[in-house]
C-alpha cells in the first residue's frame, strides 16, 4: 500500500475535491446572478465512513423504468442540486441568485480548503519523518 492511500489522507483529497466542484457551481451561480429564471445550485457535504474513511453516498437514488417517468432535478452540471430559495429571495426576473450568500459560501470554500491541504502537507510531512526521509 502507497503511503499516499492511508485513509485520512484519500479523505482529505476527496474533501479538497468536492471543494473544488462547489467553487465552480458557486462561480457558475455568480455568473448567472442576472440571468433570468436562473436557479442557484449547490453541492451536498460528503460524509466518510469512520472505519475506512472512504465516502459515503448519502442519498439513495430511485430505479428509472421509463424516461418520462421521474424527472431528475439539477440533472445538468457538475452534479449540483437545485438550492432551494425562498419566495422573496427570487427577483421578479425569475432569479433567485443572492451574491452576498454566493460570496459568503466562496469565503467559507476557500477557508475550508487550505485547512485540508495544510492538514494534507502536515500528514505526510509527519510520514515522512516517521519513515526517517526528512
Amino acid at each position: 500500500m502507497a503511503i499516499t492511500d492511508l485513509p485520512v489522507l484519500a479523505m482529505l483529497r476527496t474533501r479538497m475535491q468536492w471543494n473544488q466542484a462547489r467553487q465552480r457551481l458557486i462561480a457558475e451561480n455568480v455568473a448567472n446572478a442576472d440571468m433570468p429564471g436562473f436557479r442557484p445550485r449547490d453541492l451536498a457535504e460528503p460524509s466518510f465512513n469512520r472505519a475506512t474513511g472512504e465516502a459515503v453516498a448519502t442519498t439513495t437514488s430511485l430505479a428509472v423504468t421509463a424516461p418520462g417517468h421521474i424527472a431528475t432535478a439539477g440533472a445538468a452540471g457538475s452534479g449540483g442540486d437545485p438550492k432551494r430559495v425562498k419566495d422573496f429571495e427570487v427577483r421578479p426576473s425569475g432569479n433567485g441568485v443572492n451574491l452576498e450568500d454566493e460570496m459568503m459560501k466562496a469565503g467559507d470554500i476557500q477557508t475550508d480548503y487550505q485547512v485540508a491541504a495544510s492538514l494534507y502537507q502536515h500528514s505526510l510531512t509527519t510520514l515522512r519523518i516517521a519513515i526517517g526521509k526528512s
